[in-house]
């Protein structure tokens, strides 16, 4: 699916109070910001975006997020190797 779906839509992107807590501890991060900067990583031209099933995976320094592709949830971010 093509990507721009997503990026049209970044303004709805968002997570529950669960997803900042996981996200913050996959990440390792002291920031309650987490939305702002798995935008910031998403918007990247670098940002590797592909959907698979009812997920977007983006993957950018070494970063994947998750967002599903019905509510723009964010749903998890991991460093990957």
């Amino acid at each position: 699916m093509n990507k721009e779906v997503l990026l049209k839509n970044i303004n709805k992107v968002h997570t529950t109070e669960m997803g900042v807590d996981r996200i913050k501890k996959n990440l390792k991060l002291e920031t309650n910001n987490v939305v702002e900067l798995c935008k910031s990583k998403v918007l990247d031209k670098k940002c590797n975006i592909y959907k698979l099933g009812k997920n977007w995976y983006c993957e950018n320094d070494n970063i994947k997020i998750t967002i599903n592709s019905y509510n723009y949830t964010i749903i998890t971010a991991h460093i990957t190797k």
